[in-house]
């Protein structure tokens, strides 16, 4: 796990042979590369610093590339840095010295503990044993924040002019634990399209039915309807769709040891036949008008 990473190495794309689909694939929270400067700061042992990851997420989507998409993905952790954040969202508890004026030290994010650079990880655990310079938060935001999404841009500006659409499909992982307010159902997919602002609702109803067609239990937008980048980067009455899609950690891991469990090639599997339909229901679609907000 501990790695010492070139800042060339923070994050990487993994191209297919040649674009087919109109599709861009990010798993921001899937990094586990734990630098040694990092460990040495965190009050947290190895297992415990590892609580925020989306575990394996990136292996779970690893046949985009053979579909014809390309996938994102991050090696740092999302402990160390968030990029599903703004990226500014900064606690200024936690560093010594003044934050710039335009950081966002209000939000509910940050009063949760959950900013750009996290204070906590799951389960409310404090990630750091002291104050460290704000110089070093603002590094990161620098060197791996802005070229990440630097890189997400581009990609989707690319798929965007080659199919004359583009859906971005951002892809997590979610504690086996949740269960939907008033029912108790526990869902195995979370579809959010930040209650129909980031794609087509067709896009998102077609995902919902594909799931609950392999025998998924699925539920949209509740308990979450998307983040940062699927708000940002999602605007369906130009052509630019994004879709979050949580993945329940019970099925494919145990979250005590963080093993994968027996299922998870099956559930890999099950993932790729899904996508594989969610991409013949977007190419049935006039790029200027089918796919447009509703």
């Amino acid at each position: 796990m501990t790695q010492n990473v070139s800042e060339t190495e923070q994050f990487e794309v993994r191209e297919p042979e040649m674009q087919r689909i109109p599709f861009v694939f990010n798993s921001p929270h899937s990094g586990r590369v734990y630098s040694r400067s990092f460990l040495e700061k965190s009050r947290l042992d190895d297992v415990s610093i590892r609580r925020s990851e989306d575990h394996f997420v990136d292996e779970l989507f690893h046949s985009v590339t053979d579909m014809g998409a390309p996938l994102l993905m991050a090696h740092f952790p999302r402990a160390f840095l968030d990029v599903n954040r703004e990226p500014y969202e900064l606690d200024p508890k936690m560093f010594d010295g003044p934050l710039p004026s335009f950081a966002n030290i209000s939000s509910m994010r940050v009063a949760g503990g959950l900013g750009t650079v996290p204070r906590l990880v799951a389960e409310n655990m404090e990630i750091y044993r002291s104050r460290f310079p704000v110089a070093e938060a603002l590094d990161r935001i620098e060197t791996i924040y802005k070229p990440y999404h630097a890189c997400l841009r581009r990609l989707i500006a690319r798929t965007h002019v080659q199919f004359g659409l583009a859906v971005l499909i951002d892809c997590h992982s979610m504690p086996g634990n949740i269960r939907l307010a008033g029912t108790g159902q526990r869902p195995d997919f979370i579809i959010g399209d930040r209650y129909g602002t980031s794609a087509s609702a067709d896009l998102s109803r077609a995902a919902v039915s594909l799931l609950e067609d392999l025998g998924f239990s699925v539920a949209r937008n509740k308990p979450y309807a998307g983040g940062f980048i699927t708000e940002h980067y999602g605007r369906p009455a130009r052509g630019l769709h994004a879709l979050q899609i949580e993945i329940n950690r019970g099925l494919y891991v145990d979250e005590a040891t963080l093993q994968k469990k027996k299922d998870f090639p099956m559930l890999a599997q099950a993932i790729g036949m899904f996508l594989g339909g969610l991409a013949a229901h977007v190419q049935t679609y006039s790029p200027s008008t089918s796919l447009a907000a509703e």
